[in-house]
Order: structure tokens, then C-alpha cells, then sequence
């Protein structure tokens, strides 16, 4: 007898079920190379882009939507956060035979950023899915920025809880961020996959590109991205989330 999801799903919610499956490998990898374990979250956010692409393509299902953000909840809340969580507590060299209030504050920021791109995710499922825009920080942009930043040797370990904690708010934000034009969402593409295909190239040059891409794209598009008239070609590069 063959599984339900035999003729139900699609080409598309096949990319988004392995979106999933790259966030858990992050988190097992994320102990081991925190390196590593941030190119599988930045590959991740390609799929996440490219089940969208397939959904346009070939049609979507009405699984889809709910899919996408099971799928991101591994790849782009918990992945991040516990690459946060290792990138500070290794750096601060906090030690876990003790209740410390320096291990209850990452804890506390950490978990609460799981919870804030939950909300986040289900935020936009019930509202903004059929939108030109989203209100608040796209999971996967966050994500993003994270996994550039620590593939960028950015890694202070205050400095990687701060940011952390302001995506903890900028997700759930009522600031709205426009999707992005064919060609925009294509060049940065591309700079996120030589990213994590050649991350070390010429001293981190495009890991420092994406970073610099992903900030952009979060301080500079909600006031100055608007008189694009294009509409009819925009695509989500974050996804649906």
C-alpha cells in the first residue's frame, strides 16, 4: 500500500520536505563545524526559494503553503537559534555543569527567537501568503544574515546574541518588506550560492556579500524599494516566509 502523499504532493513540496531535513542535519552538524553547519542553513534558504520557483512551474497543492512553514520552522527558527547558542556559548566559554546567568540569558534569547519565527510563520501563512509584501523579517532572512555572518568570521559572541535578540522583535515587526524583483531575487542568488560553494574565496568575499545584500535588504527596502512597477515579475527569494 503506498504512503498517502503518493499523487497529493508535488515536485515543489518535495524541495520543501528537504528543507526540512537540511535544518535537522544544521542542528546535528551545528556541535561538530559551525561553519559547515551555517552553509546548510544558507542552502537551505536556496531551497526554500527554489520550492516556490517549482510551485510556479508545475503547479502547487494545497498542502504547499502549510508545508513551507513546517519546513521552515526546522530549517530557519530552531537551525539558527542553535547555531546562535553554540557560536555564544562557545565563545564566552560558558560551561554547562552550572545554572549560570550568563547560560539562562542565551538560553532565554535563543528559545525566544524559535518562538518569535514560529509566530512569524504562522503570521504570514494566515495573512500576508498572497501579498506583494510581509510585514515583518522574513524567517529566512534571518536566518540568512546569521548563517552569512558566522561564514563571514563575524563571530563575537555578544555581538551574534544582540543580533539575535533584534530579529527576536524585527520578525514580528509591522515594518512591511516588499518582495523582490525577478532580477534582484537572481543576483542574489547567485552571491548566496558561491557563498556556500567558495566561502573562503578571496578573504570571505562573498559571505561578506550576502551579509551585506541580506542588511541591506532589511534596513534600506521597506522605504526605498516601493517604486519598483514591476510587479508582475517580483518572486519571493525568501520564500513564503
Amino acid at each position: 500500500m503506498l504512503p498517502r502523499f503518493v499523487g497529493r504532493l508535488g515536485v515543489a513540496d518535495a524541495v520543501t520536505i528537504a528543507n526540512a531535513a537540511l535544518g535537522f542535519v544544521a542542528v546535528v552538524v551545528a556541535t561538530i563545524d559551525i561553519a559547515l553547519a551555517a552553509r546548510i542553513i544558507l542552502l537551505a534558504a536556496i531551497a526554500d526559494g527554489l520550492d516556490g520557483i517549482l510551485a510556479r512551474r508545475y503547479g502547487g497543492t494545497d498542502a504547499g503553503p502549510y508545508l513551507d512553514s513546517l519546513a521552515d520552522v526546522a530549517s530557519f527558527a530552531v537551525a539558527p537559534a542553535v547555531l546562535t547558542f553554540v557560536v555564544v556559548t562557545g565563545g564566552l566559554e560558558i560551561e554547562f555543569d552550572a545554572v549560570t546567568a550568563e547560560l539562562l540569558l542565551v538560553t532565554g534569547i535563543c528559545a525566544l527567537f524559535v518562538a518569535m519565527a514560529v509566530t512569524r510563520l504562522g503570521m504570514y501563512t494566515a495573512y500576508d501568503i498572497s501579498g506583494s509584501y510581509t510585514e515583518g523579517v522574513q524567517t529566512t532572512l534571518a536566518a540568512t544574515v546569521l548563517g552569512a555572518a558566522i561564514l563571514a568570521g563575524e563571530t563575537h559572541p555578544w555581538l551574534v546574541l544582540a543580533v539575535t535578540g533584534a530579529f527576536c522583535y524585527l520578525m514580528v515587526s509591522r515594518i512591511r518588506y516588499p518582495d523582490l524583483l525577478a532580477r534582484d531575487a537572481a543576483i542574489m542568488g547567485v552571491v548566496h550560492a558561491l557563498a556556500i560553494l567558495v566561502p573562503d574565496f578571496a578573504g570571505r568575499t562573498f559571505p561578506y556579500a550576502l551579509l551585506t545584500l541580506g542588511l541591506a535588504y532589511m534596513t534600506l527596502s521597506p522605504w526605498l524599494y516601493w517604486g519598483q512597477t514591476e510587479r508582475s515579475s517580483e518572486v519571493d527569494v525568501h520564500g513564503n516566509a
